[in-house]
């Protein structure tokens, strides 16, 4: 990992493309790709945290010009080396999603899988939303999928929850109230020895993020709980939010 990578530099990057993790599977991607491009309606696509394309290739592959921004060089050098990765055919600026500038307009931009809460201040994931509809058109649409901040998991007392557990790895989620600040911390036993990896992140609540639109001229369009649209309730544990730059 590397300062100029932030927190996602190549240690991260050469196994980021797990295909048994969850997010990789069709059941995920999918749905998600398939919201993406009707409300890209024929637009650019700006997508936040581009990553290794996820997201961006089967998107691109629908016929969705995409251009994405992304800090890490570790994560683009994997989005480049797979088929519809080159740079003549995804467009990436590296650098920080909250101030990088992208020629042109774009009618849907979108940040996917939690990617919102590495931007560790409310500043900065208010300045977030004021970058992107700089770079929206008129009409256009600003995509979130988050995860809805899980303080019910927490006892009194307590500021920590697992979320997974084997004989060699372990990890879990640290929490400050105070700050809305949350650590992923992974532990990792090989060959007898250990190995122990943070990542900061800031959890936000949805009408957190209304507020944000708000400020960034932004309004609400849908929310739901997961790219099926599946309505949004209290019982819901993440979901999809779209806002809307006026006509």
């Amino acid at each position: 990992m590397t300062d100029e990578d932030g927190h996602f530099g190549e240690q991260v990057a050469a196994t980021y493309d797990d295909p048994d993790s969850e997010m990789f599977q069709p059941v995920a991607v999918d749905p998600a790709v398939g919201l993406l491009a009707e409300l890209a309606g024929g637009g650019r696509a700006l997508e936040l945290g581009i990553g290794t394309g996820r997201i961006a290739l089967p998107l691109a592959a629908r016929g969705v010009p995409v251009h994405g921004i992304d800090l890490s060089r570790a994560m683009v050098d994997r989005l480049r080396a797979k088929p519809g990765g080159g740079d003549d055919e995804i467009g990436v600026s590296i650098g920080d999603f909250t101030t990088t500038q992208v020629d042109g307009e774009f009618s849907l931009a979108y940040l996917v899988f939690n990617t919102i809460m590495n931007l560790t201040t409310q500043d900065a994931q208010v300045d977030c939303f004021r970058n992107v509809a700089e770079h929206l058109s008129p009409g256009g649409c600003f995509v979130i999928e988050v995860m809805v901040p899980e303080l019910r998991k927490l006892p009194a007392g307590q500021n920590a929850v697992p979320f997974r557990t084997t004989p060699t790895r372990w990890a879990y989620d640290s929490y400050d109230v105070a700050t809305q600040s949350v650590n992923s911390n992974y532990i990792e036993v090989e060959e007898g020895r250990g190995a122990f990896r943070s990542i900061p992140f800031r959890y936000v609540w949805p009408a957190e993020l209304d507020l944000m639109a708000r400020l960034a001229g932004l309004r609400p369009r849908d929310r739901w709980e997961d790219w099926d649209r599946r309505p949004f309730t209290g019982e819901s544990g993440r979901h999809v939010s779209v806002w809307e730059k006026p006509r």
